[in-house]
């Protein structure tokens, strides 16, 4: 069997990542990137020993060899470069968040179903090992009947007015910056541990730097999108929820987290200690399960590829999730065979958009309660 064959549009932070993961299959390799131009594209091809670099994303996506296109670009790209890919009959992986708004998810989603190609959205955090154990806890009903969900997504990196990213302009990042950037793992989170879906949501969005230094730009800028969120949420079983995200919290370099309590027992995982689980009882002692694939739930045991007391976390989360895609596109199954458990497709990129669009409604309506759309129809 020859070795699967991705083409990789985008190469900035996460470019690269997306290239780690992927190598570290072995059935699947990158052997074709664009960037914004020639010089910068043959560039890094050459300095990750990667076969072809392109100047012009549609050159890679009208390249005959190229089975697989990744696109690790802006938000704003997502949706014209996977349009494109799968006119060509190409799979399509997009990172997270899909598109800049549940519209062009929408858009996405019917292309890619007209098509038949495998789509997948990069919801990558949730392949920890510890999260998939979370998982099946709570779908044996370990934890007894779901009726709490909190957590937070908080970092530092726009704590100062000088502080400042593609992710603040609402034309490349979308209106609701990190609610609905960083805020989509924790979306996607919450639903796929639990098993269960966000049906409304009350929000509170805040905006507390106003202007900002740009880089290049002389004076200070207007910043139009919140800096901090705070999102109430139901479930469809009448669970609660409870998220907040900001980037302004000095102190909290990529502070993910999530608690689950159920009317048994409680859960929370936090992605700066990644091989932890904390497990809360009432008649027996609390406990902190560490990562080992001897005490993982069958089934997800193999999220965890090293022993016991071998640290895991964010690369291998990638790595699991590229496996669980790649290995689908290999093995030449039907997209209707997709399985969102096993990795998140266009269908979840569109629920998550619809939960960006209450929210976005909530805030606009002074904090009501808004209903999420139904992402089947």
């Amino acid at each position: 069997m020859r070795k699967l064959r991705v083409g990789l549009i985008g190469f900035g932070f996460v470019g690269p990542h997306h290239l780690d993961a992927i190598r570290r299959l072995g059935f699947a390799d990158v052997t074709a990137i664009a960037t914004t131009s020639e010089k910068s594209a043959r560039a890094k091809a050459e300095q990750h020993f990667v076969a072809k670099g392109y100047g012009d994303w549609r050159r890679l996506i009208a390249d005959p060899e190229i089975d697989v296109v990744d696109i690790a670009t802006p938000t704003h790209l997502h949706r014209p470069l996977a349009l494109a890919a799968i006119q060509a009959g190409k799979h399509v992986i997009v990172d997270k968040p899909m598109a800049l708004t549940s519209a062009e998810a929408r858009t996405m989603l019917a292309a890619a179903q007209r098509k038949g190609v495998t789509h997948a959205v990069t919801f990558n955090i949730r392949y920890n090992a510890l999260l998939q154990h979370a998982r099946a806890l709570v779908a044996r009903g370990a934890i007894g009947d779901v009726r709490f969900v909190r957590g937070h997504y908080l970092q530092e990196w726009l704590l100062r007015d000088s502080d400042y990213n593609w992710r603040l302009e609402p034309a490349q990042a979308g209106s609701l910056a990190m609610v609905a950037d960083a805020g989509a793992h924790w979306y996607d989170m919450a639903q796929h541990v639990t098993g269960r879906r966000i049906v409304r949501v009350l929000a509170d969005l805040s905006s507390f730097i106003r202007t900002r230094k740009q880089p290049g730009r002389v004076g200070a800028q207007r910043v139009r999108v919140p800096d901090l969120g705070m999102v109430l949420c139901e479930f469809d079983n009448g669970a609660r929820g409870l998220f907040a995200t900001s980037a302004m919290c000095a102190g909290h370099k990529n502070d993910l987290t999530i608690e689950i309590s159920g009317s048994e027992a409680s859960l929370r995982w936090e992605q700066e200690r990644p091989n932890e689980l904390w497990i809360g009882r009432r008649e027996e002692p609390s406990q902190t399960l560490l990562k080992d694939p001897a005490l993982l739930d069958p089934p997800v045991r193999h999220y965890a590829a090293l022993p016991g007391g071998h640290n895991e976390a964010w690369p291998d989360a990638f790595r699991n999730l590229m496996r669980n895609i790649l290995s689908f596109v290999a093995e030449g199954r039907h997209p209707r065979e997709a399985d969102e458990i096993a990795f998140p497709t266009f269908r979840t990129g569109l629920r998550v958009a619809r939960i960006v669009d209450a929210i976005a409604a909530s805030a606009r309506a002074g904090g009501r309660w808004k209903p999420v759309a139904n992402s089947d129809v």
